[in-house]
């Protein structure tokens, strides 16, 4: 019997690993550079863009004439529903935790239990570090006065999916691979 408590103790444990990994993984920041093109005039596309960034809440927060960047910021917030759930995850884990604890340790009565109130920590991580201050830098290339327009885009990873889904066909970008979407992490 007691080593089903042994397997039962590791695989909380590595449960609780996997948890603590998850974590960390939702609120990794996941900013991409990639360089896009268009056939169209740069005035054109990066109007367009500007455009659709704001109406999607983006707000311009200027950028160097210089290095021919416009800078855009916005809040990214983190998910409530995400958030309850990690909170019951790691509480129903903490408990199980709690559960083998008392089954190895008889004398400590119910104390491990109370692990369970750890939950709420993990909901409050993942909030704290998801939610954040995004940008999204747009930088032309290719000079003004071309009729190609040449792009490179610094943002997070969702938005570019986002903009290669909704302006792709619009402004016939394309990028140096298929498919913004498949660009590296």
């Amino acid at each position: 019997m007691q080593f089903s408590y042994y397997s039962t103790f590791i695989l909380t444990l590595l449960l609780a690993i996997g948890l603590g990994f998850f974590l960390r993984a939702a609120s990794k920041d996941r900013t991409t550079v990639i360089e896009i093109s268009s056939p169209l005039p740069p005035i054109e596309v990066l109007d367009g863009i500007s455009l659709w960034l704001e109406e999607r809440g983006w707000r311009k927060e200027g950028g160097d004439f210089e290095l021919k960047i416009i800078r855009f910021v916005g809040n990214v917030s983190s998910s409530m529903v995400l958030a309850i759930f990690l909170s019951i995850l790691c509480g129903l884990g903490a408990t199980c935790l709690g559960l083998v604890i008392c089954q190895f340790y008889p004398f400590l009565n119910w104390w491990p239990l109370t692990l369970a109130f750890i939950g709420p920590l993990a909901g409050f991580f993942y909030r704290s570090k998801a939610s954040r201050l995004e940008s999204f830098e747009i930088r032309l290339i290719s000079s003004a006065n071309n009729a190609r327009t040449q792009l490179r885009i610094r943002a997070h990873r969702d938005e570019l999916i986002v903009l290669d889904k909704e302006l792709s066909n619009r402004f016939k970008l394309a990028s140096d691979t298929s498919s913004l979407t498949s660009s590296p992490i």
